[in-house]
């Protein structure tokens, strides 16, 4: 049997977490190339959810799109951890792109895994109250679906439950920089909610549509 056939009507999603850890810049990591205007050190990121999950079998490198004002710009990273240590001042847009390894086995479509990161340097609520040295975490949940995926590709998916996220947080300070299985919970109901009210606008708007039609035919006759 071809490891490059495909599985019909199955797909794998792999939980995974990015985002930046930051945290203003303290003297002593200043250094004589750093420029004096940088008022924060961050960190972006990306891994999957569960610890001990090894995806280089599947990725060949992970590649950061940094602001063009950066030297190198685009980094790339080869192997685990996935992350880009930096200076600067300022909040920007970042590309995260996973490259996969080539060949008809995996058969993956890489154009289906670019995120859109807005680094953050400061506080979401700047009423709340401030962590030690400013330190902001902004950490997001997304998943890499793979749609039928060839034999090879599942027969790596599957040799550990990539899918199951951990029950709860073990460390309470930790709550803003990973994600539980209670926390998926609570976003489906969030959705739910914004679904629900995304249909009952469609009807209000369908309902006024047909309103004014017949006002049209009644002024037209």
């Amino acid at each position: 049997m071809s490891s490059s056939r495909r599985i019909k009507n199955v797909s794998i999603s792999v939980p995974i977490l990015y985002g930046n850890h930051a945290e203003k810049l303290t003297d002593d990591k200043r250094t004589a190339i750093t420029p004096p205007d940088h008022t924060h050190e961050w960190t972006v990121f990306l891994k999957p959810v569960l610890d001990g999950v090894d995806l280089t079998p599947l990725i060949k490198r992970v590649t950061f799109k940094l602001h063009e004002t950066y030297d190198t710009p685009v980094r790339s990273i080869e192997s685990p951890p996935y992350q880009v240590t930096e200076t600067g001042w300022g909040e920007f847009e970042i590309i995260i792109k996973i490259h996969f390894h080539p060949g008809s086995e995996l058969g993956i479509n890489e154009k289906n895994f670019q995120i859109f990161h807005g680094l953050k340097l400061h506080p979401f609520n700047p009423k709340a109250p401030p962590r030690e040295n400013g330190e902001v975490h902004s950490v997001l949940y997304d998943e890499l679906i793979f749609q039928e995926p060839t034999e090879a590709t599942f027969e790596i998916l599957t040799r550990k439950p990539f899918n199951l996220l951990p029950e709860t947080i073990e460390d309470e300070e930790k709550k803003d920089q990973e994600f539980s299985r209670g926390d998926e919970s609570d976003e489906l109901a969030r959705l739910d909610v914004f679904i629900h009210k995304i249909k009952q606008e469609i009807e209000t708007q369908k309902n006024k549509y047909q309103d004014l039609e017949q006002e049209k035919i009644a002024l037209l006759q």
